[in-house]
């Protein structure tokens, strides 16, 4: 626990045997209560690895997406009790170390979401981030930065903490089960008026780590500019969307 907080963090997985331990051992034990990891129907050793490791397991019998997966993180989280929420990648692209410093802004009531930036501290390309990834990292959050309203360094990161109260009022169910529900997410969050804190965070890019391909990346893209879009259009009443429809109180809608 954290100033009487409750710590979970979540473990989004797939095909994550070869550095689910290294990020495991790094997580500050004496402050987190629980760990789940979600597994989205990998084909190794990683369900193994995690149950040797006596880490709480849940396991999509088929392949659901990365927005799937992450629901049912923040399903299982919540019905634990948890009070914060941190969303930490098993592939060691991001280092555990940081889980105190985000849990403990949320935990003292200062911030609702706190993101773990690889641009603040300059370090994205030094840590091996593909050029044309940063490239389209800066852009799209200059882009979104304009649309929002906000100042915030990127939009991109897969290292997150949350406040309960923001996963329970978010409308988590109508996102998409793929990449952009990362983006969507925020979205909801900045249109909702949740606050959003930053911290520096190095990054390191290296072959087992997980990463989209160009592909992938290019259809994330242009669902983060549609989301952008459903925001505008939102907020100028001229259509209503299913992201943006409050949900207070209830987690069902994770299922």
């Amino acid at each position: 626990m954290i100033f009487d907080k409750k710590i979970v963090v979540v473990m989004p997985a797939y095909q994550a045997e070869r550095t689910i331990e290294k990020t495991y051992r790094e997580i500050p034990m004496e402050f987190v209560d629980d760990v789940i990891l979600v597994d989205d129907a990998s084909c190794d050793q990683t369900v193994k690895i995690a149950q040797k490791l006596n880490i709480q397991t849940i396991v999509h019998l088929t392949n659901k997406g990365y927005g799937a997966n992450q629901k049912t993180c923040y399903r299982e989280a919540l019905a634990l009790g948890a009070d914060v929420v941190v969303m930490l990648h098993p592939d060691y692209q991001y280092t555990p170390k940081l889980i105190l410093a985000m849990a403990s802004m949320i935990a003292v009531g200062q911030y609702d979401v706190v993101l773990a930036s690889r641009i603040i501290g300059g370090g994205a390309l030094k840590g091996g981030m593909p050029l044309y990834k940063y490239v389209s990292n800066r852009f799209l959050t200059a882009f979104q930065n304009i649309i929002f309203g906000a100042k915030l360094s990127e939009y991109h990161t897969g290292y997150r903490a949350f406040s309960r109260k923001v996963l329970e009022y978010l409308p988590l169910g109508a996102n998409s089960n793929d990449f952009v529900f990362d983006n969507q997410i925020l979205t909801q969050i900045l249109y909702f008026g949740f606050t959003i804190g930053e911290i520096s965070c190095p990054t390191v890019y290296f072959k087992e780590a997980s990463s989209i391909s160009f592909r992938r990346s290019v259809k994330y893209g242009f669902g983060v500019l549609s989301t952008s879009l459903q925001y505008v259009l939102q907020r100028s009443g001229l259509i209503s969307y299913d992201i943006f429809k409050k949900i207070e109180g209830n987690a069902t809608y994770l299922s």
